[in-house]
């Protein structure tokens, strides 16, 4: 029987125990993420009040904001899955996927899916992002606080990407 070879694999081999609660717009992680990028071994400490981006990595642009349901007569809001990744220099970036409708219940109407996830990152964390009914203000990732009225955010540390996101 011959080995199995990880020939240029990016996987992270510590979960960073992303976080991102509260009356804030920064980010924290709790442990060091060792990962890798093309086969190159990577680390990254401890994040602490870490700026969370503002723009995606893959556009390069400001990221949409989230539409509340509260904003639109007759709309429950809109939700999307945002991937959080390092870089090789242990940058965070983050790419977000296509905002999706929401029903009254505040489940995606169409599946919330992933980003197009460039070679040059190595994903830790996804998180699914809900701007639902109640949310009276639309939500801007980045600016807006975790604990914004009618936003919910679920987080879901990764060693590697999963074949969809998984919402429960």
């Amino acid at each position: 029987m011959q080995a199995q070879k990880m020939v240029g694999a990016t996987f992270c081999t510590t979960s960073g125990l992303l976080t991102a609660a509260g009356a804030v717009t920064t980010h924290d992680t709790t442990v060091t993420i060792s990962y890798a990028i093309n086969g190159k071994a990577r680390t990254k400490t401890a994040i602490t009040g870490g700026t969370t981006p503002t723009t995606d990595y893959n556009t390069g642009a400001a990221f949409p904001v989230l539409v509340g349901g509260a904003s639109v007569a007759g709309a429950y809001g809109h939700g999307c899955t945002v991937i959080w990744a390092l870089d090789a220099s242990g940058n965070v970036k983050c790419m977000m996927g296509k905002h999706q409708a929401l029903d009254s219940a505040g489940n995606f109407l169409v599946p919330s899916q992933f980003p197009s996830i460039p070679n040059d990152v190595c994903p830790f964390a996804y998180q699914i992002l809900k701007a639902g009914a109640t949310a009276a203000v639309n939500i801007a990732f980045g600016t807006s606080n975790w604990n914004a009225t009618g936003f919910t955010n679920v987080i879901q540390d990764i060693l590697c990407i999963p074949d969809r996101p998984q919402v429960s």
